[in-house]
């Protein structure tokens, strides 16, 4: 494990501290845990995942220039 030194702002400060004393963990291990999830979300492999989950979402839907337009004149 590396150590580093982060700043948090004053509420972020009280979440951490309010969930690692509900949970009776360490601070550290809640913020690592969180970056664990937040760095899942980002990682190339999840967007991978969903880009293929999105293959296909506009098939058998028919898009011509008319009906986008028409989409902007209700603006």
């Amino acid at each position: 494990m590396n150590r580093t030194q982060i700043y948090l702002t004053p509420a972020e400060s009280q979440g951490v501290a309010r969930v690692a004393a509900e949970t009776g963990r360490k601070q550290s291990e809640v913020i690592r845990e969180a970056i664990d999830q937040y760095l899942g979300r980002l990682g190339p492999h999840d967007r991978l995942s969903r880009l293929r989950e999105a293959r296909g979402i506009w098939a058998g839907r028919e898009i011509s220039l008319e009906s986008i337009r028409g989409d902007f004149d209700r603006f």
